[in-house]
């Protein structure tokens, strides 16, 4: 298989990217990895360049702050629409990237294009649950506005990602929302609910509080992307919080240090668990090819998961699986 990396997406590129792409390349050898970007940039950091991995130069770079579809229209040679391009002409089988999430959707929609019969592609993280299994959320910022029957489509698409990529033979599908019972929530939830109990092939369990998500009482959660995004950087923020304030507490006196240091493991252990950086990427479900967004900070440890993200989906056939479902072809 062969995944395309844009190399210049990410807080810390282009160093995170060469960096992982190194490591899944030592991991995987039979894993063609394209590190796409500047040459100028890249070759420098690929002084022991193995066999596995190669560069595709891209001599234009969409930054963090531009105007998605204006960026992607206009910057045809940059690393982000280069990688999308080689998806869509067949030069690889899947893409990664840590760049503008906006660039990113709008890479995927005008690219690699939109798969048959899908009218929103969506974000698809893992949340960390408490029993280690996590949950596949979806949609967490690709769309900020949503229709009932974009959310069923999302049901569906999350369904076959975790019988697929997890193996789970019969996901539970929850619905975001502000109470348990079937008639709560706004007019979108409302009306989405009896389109999820009607959707061919998959388990729906109703209605899903956010207090509740962490302790893995589905498998996928449902939700527009507004909502969903701000679920995510809630989540990711309360983490933050808590080890910042556990970190503060172990440091204030001699005992204090004493007892982190005998805690040190399990602490690291937690932290492993809610740490982004473990799951690698967030798949772009819907689209005609595989496309993961990494983390905007992602570190060469992230991208490093994120190709073993990519592999597994790819190992799986998720992309042709959900075609078939949902097209039938």
């Amino acid at each position: 298989m062969r995944i395309a990396i844009d190399a210049m997406g990410g807080d810390n590129a282009p160093e995170c990217n060469v960096e992982g792409a190194l490591s899944a390349a030592a991991e995987w050898q039979d894993t063609q990895l394209v590190l796409v970007g500047d040459e100028a940039r890249l070759l420098p950091l690929l002084k022991n360049m193995p066999s596995n991995v190669t560069v595709r130069h891209a001599g234009e770079i969409i930054e963090a702050d531009e105007e998605p579809v204006r960026a992607v229209r206009r910057k045809k040679d940059s690393s982000m629409v280069v990688a999308g391009r080689m998806v869509r002409e067949g030069e690889a089988d899947a893409m990664i990237s840590s760049g503008n999430t906006g660039a990113l959707m709008t890479t995927g929609l005008l690219i690699v294009g939109r798969m048959e019969g899908i009218e929103r592609p969506a974000l698809a993280p893992m949340i960390p649950t408490l029993d280690d299994v996590g949950v596949l959320a979806l949609d967490l910022g690709a769309n900020m506005d949503a229709k009932p029957q974009h959310l069923a489509q999302y049901a569906l698409m999350g369904s076959i990602y975790r019988n697929k990529v997890h193996g789970i033979a019969k996901p539970r599908v929850g619905l975001l929302n502000v109470g348990t019972e079937p008639g709560k929530g706004n007019e979108l939830t409302k009306e989405a609910y009896p389109l999820l109990e009607n959707v061919p092939g998959i388990h729906f369990i109703g209605n899903v509080e956010a207090r509740d998500v962490l302790t893995g009482n589905c498998d996928v959660l449902v939700c527009d992307g507004f909502a969903g995004n701000i679920l995510l950087k809630s989540l990711e923020g309360t983490a933050g919080a808590i080890f910042s304030l556990l970190k503060e507490q172990f440091s204030k006196s001699l005992k204090t240090k004493l007892g982190a240091a005998m805690l040190m493991p399990e602490l690291r252990s937690l932290k492993g668990k809610m740490d982004y950086k473990e799951h690698g990427g967030a798949p772009l479900l819907g689209l005609g090819g595989l496309v993961v967004k990494g983390h905007g900070s992602s570190d060469g440890n992230a991208v490093k998961n994120a190709v073993r993200q990519a592999r597994i989906a790819l190992q799986a056939e998720l992309v042709p699986s959900i075609s078939k479902e949902i097209s039938g072809k």
